[in-house]
């Protein structure tokens, strides 16, 4: 079973795989197969970002209940 990776280094080899395919060295078949990677690397990465920003919206309160966070003007 593969550990979960962090999303910093989900970046990180996203980066990779766009530098590699920018460089033009790999065959078809190749590139396919880093830009299929690289786009599952994008969803995961959506994925943690949309749950990383429910959590900052929420707060703890005194009773460690979870509740919206809005910021007053």
């Amino acid at each position: 079973m593969e550990k979960k990776k962090k999303f910093e280094d989900q970046v990180k080899e996203l980066e990779k795989i766009i530098n590699e395919l920018e460089n033009g060295n790999t065959d078809l078949e190749e590139s396919i197969k880093k830009y299929t990677k690289a786009m599952k690397l994008v969803k995961e990465c959506d994925e943690k970002l949309k749950n990383m920003e429910e959590t900052v919206h929420k707060i703890v309160t005194e009773h460690g209940e979870l509740e919206a966070f809005e910021v007053e003007e």
